[in-house]
């Protein structure tokens, strides 16, 4: 007995020592990224993550970035990117510790990071241990994960408050909910700034060569502001950004049978709330049209997300509704009874890719529409792969690039988005939602004295470009050592 008592006080010894040195290490990899930004939210923060990363390239910061949303992906300074490698297919915050020790071997100005937890508490340990970010952005709160953070939406906003960084910058885009996120934010000695999305015009929005929110820019930009890189500089590194795979798109293509289709990917919205207006919002402009089919793809860990997907289905009123994916029945079981009838229940895990789309395409007519909503993991993606390799609609795609000028000339007058006229060809980029109403402005930008010694020899930073006053003179057990101020370092 004293022998497994003394193999048990050892083993706790060995893992206690070991989890101290892997945290220092930790700690010193987070030291040589004086810049760390943590993405956080419910709609749109892989699309932010690539936003600001895109910014701070364009001001000439060695920037690394990671998402975790549609595909989770490693992006290089250089803005190439890779899949991010999980054990088993299995997504878990302590991988943050590999993506944090890689982005240092780049020895970066800044990293930004989309937050991957779900549960309150791991968010909490994703700031305080895993990140710690000295700029925080928590772009909107949504209906979404209710079982972990709800069950009402204050609840999710006051869970997503704990990945606020203790004593530094958070940026938001939520209207909303903004009293509850000062709050929080006041509570933790955060400066919390509000990024109006009305101060993007549409003319900003329209070099950009996919859709993207205005809310998502405006964030991006005040980010971008805080470290002292002018607007046109941040906008033009945005438009070099490559798109995240999930980004709202219409493909036209061609069955075998000569039937034509308009393929609709909106998995990456994942609350319904944003499902539904992005649906509208394709109907009204033409880049659908009816019959209209849906498709729902179940995970089962999204039990409750399939249940309000099928909950949609009276709203959009479609010819066919396929479930695919598992468990499918937790889709099912929430569409209407009079609604059922309609319900092709193609589920399973194991269901064949190529089956699942002859079943899909034998059922729709001549000319019609399939929309894909819910979640892209599992058949979803298998699913788009085989869609993929469809022939191109070309006659329809050069009635849409004509009829793309009038959906521009609306959109110029729609509040929330604009047509991008560098679409990929048979990729139609299309907006999705409604600006908020007008709010009083709260903007605050910190008022900043310190500047970048001048050097002429020296190309980066500028000279004239503002340090930020969290960045410095940071606190020394957070990044004590600062390189990239030096005015030697051409990084």
């Amino acid at each position: 007995m004293i022998f497994l008592y003394c193999v048990l006080v050892t083993s706790c010894t060995v893992l206690l020592i070991a989890g101290v040195v892997e945290q220092r290490r930790h700690n010193a990899n987070l030291a040589q990224i004086p810049v760390r930004v943590l993405v956080n939210g419910i709609r749109g923060k892989s699309s932010i993550t690539r936003l600001c990363a895109g910014a701070l390239r364009g001001g000439r910061l060695v920037t690394v970035a990671k998402t975790t949303g549609t595909a989770a992906r490693f992006i290089h300074p250089d803005a190439t990117e890779e899949p991010v490698y999980r054990k088993f297919g299995i997504a878990n915050v302590v991988e943050q510790i590999g993506i944090v020790r890689r982005a240092a071997s780049y020895q970066p100005h800044a990293m930004v990071i989309e937050c991957m937890a779900v549960m309150p508490a791991l968010q909490e340990i994703n700031q305080s241990k895993l990140i710690r970010s000295t700029i925080g952005v928590l772009c909107n709160v949504r209906e979404d994960h209710l079982a972990e953070m709800g069950p009402t939406l204050d609840d999710v906003a006051r869970s997503l408050c704990r990945s606020m960084p203790v004593g530094g910058v958070c940026v938001t885009a939520e209207r909303e909910r903004y009293a509850i996120l000062a709050e929080e934010a006041a509570a933790r000695d955060c400066e919390l700034i509000y990024a109006d999305p009305e101060t993007v015009s549409d003319e900003e929005l329209r070099g950009f060569s996919w859709f993207t929110f205005k809310e998502n820019v405006a964030i991006a930009l005040k980010v971008a502001e805080l470290l002292g890189i002018d607007r046109q500089t941040a906008l033009t590194g945005m438009y070099e950004a490559p798109p995240d795979p999930g980004v709202l798109s219409v493909e036209r293509y061609l069955t075998p049978e000569g039937k034509r289709l308009r393929f609709a990917n909106v998995f990456a919205a994942n609350d319904p709330e944003s499902t539904l207006m992005n649906i509208e919002q394709l109907l009204d402009l033409g880049a659908v049209h009816r019959p209209l089919n849906v498709l729902i793809n179940c995970r089962p860990d999204r039990v409750e997300r399939n249940g309000q997907m099928g909950a949609l289905v009276p709203h959009l009123a479609p010819d066919h509704v396929f479930v695919i994916g598992h468990p499918a029945k937790s889709a099912i079981d929430a569409i209407p009874a009079e609604w059922r009838g309609r319900v092709v229940d193609l589920g399973g895990e194991r269901r064949d890719p190529d089956a699942l789309l002859a079943d899909v395409l034998g059922r729709l007519g001549p000319d019609s529409s399939l929309v894909a909503i819910g979640n892209i993991h599992g058949r979803g993606e298998l699913l788009l792969e085989r869609l993929s390799e469809l022939a191109p609609d070309d006659d329809g795609q050069e009635a849409a690039d004509d009829l793309g000028t009038a959906w521009t000339d609306q959109a110029l007058e729609d509040e929330a988005a604009v047509w991008a006229h560098a679409a990929p060809t048979h990729h139609t980029v299309v907006p999705g939602q409604m600006a908020p109403p007008d709010v009083e402005d709260t903007t605050r930008i910190p008022v900043v004295a310190e500047t970048y010694p001048v050097d002429p020899d020296d190309d980066w930073p500028q000279p004239t470009r503002p340090a930020p006053h969290w960045a410095a003179q940071p606190p020394a057990d957070q990044h004590p050592s600062m390189p990239w101020q030096n005015p030697g370092d051409n990084r």
